[in-house]
């Protein structure tokens, strides 16, 4: 009911066609380095740590993927000063990564403003690192839709968001509480509104956070790999194990 109460007060874009991306456009993924007992600790309540570590690892290297798969766009990491150096090394020369200023993830994100919508008009998107299997089109018309409005928000089924965009920071759109929670897309949507923004909103999608988002990843995999080839490949060794979990809901 939340979803939809926001989504009902929001401009969606789900019909609007794909136009080819120009060079102005910076998807930048919210990471952090898979390291143990510092990623997916809520599934790591139920698997053990190093598994769930490698899965982290397989989600955020499908994720690079599928943001170079959309061409002509600048991507990067924004990630905690502390895994920098890690992430450098796993993403390589192509993926630049950039230390936070501040902890948490709302420093995190207007980090990614301050950073990279300096230049003029350039539509930058914060993107989760834990749904590589989005279609490619999604983010497309995301940052399509910044041609038209201030901020596009991509609300996930637990009331949060899986992305995040906008041509400039907006100070004080991440201040406060919420952030992390299944509040999380109701508050940033009350706060666009308070600061006088105008929101169009992606297609509702689902991020991996616990059992039965992976129940769900990895029935969609099944059909397609290549949609997330190596979170397949992690799904297909641990499948009998995860198929054996009781599923639990996003919320807290």
């Amino acid at each position: 009911m939340r979803l939809r109460t926001a989504i009902s007060s929001m401009e969606s874009f789900r019909q609007s066609s794909v136009r080819p991306l120009r060079g102005d456009c910076t998807l930048v993924i919210m990471a952090k380095a898979p390291k143990l007992g510092m990623v997916k600790t809520r599934l790591a309540q139920c698997l053990p740590p190093p598994v769930v570590t490698a899965l982290y690892r397989c989600l955020l290297e499908d994720t690079m993927a599928l943001a170079q798969s959309l061409g002509r766009i600048e991507v990067a990491i924004m990630c905690p000063a502390s895994d920098r150096d890690d992430l450098t090394r796993l993403a390589g020369d192509a993926v630049c990564v950039v230390a936070q200023t501040g902890e948490g993830l709302a420093a995190g994100l207007t980090s990614v403003f301050a950073q990279f919508a300096v230049k003029s008009q350039q539509r930058v998107i914060a993107f989760n690192s834990d749904s590589p299997h989005l279609p490619a089109s999604v983010l497309e018309r995301a940052f399509e839709a910044l041609a038209t409005c201030d901020v596009v928000v991509g609300p996930t089924h637990d009331g949060g968001y899986y992305l995040v965009g906008a041509k400039t920071i907006h100070p004080g759109l991440f201040n406060g509480d919420g952030m992390g929670t299944s509040s999380a897309l109701e508050t940033l949507l009350a706060r666009a509104r308070s600061l006088g923004l105008s929101v169009r909103l992606a297609d509702p999608f689902y991020d991996i956070d616990v059992v039965s988002d992976l129940l769900r990843l990895d029935a969609e995999l099944r059909l397609s790999p290549p949609r997330a080839p190596r979170t397949a490949a992690w799904l297909a060794q641990w499948r009998q194990v995860v198929a054996q979990l009781k599923p639990t809901t996003g919320n807290p």
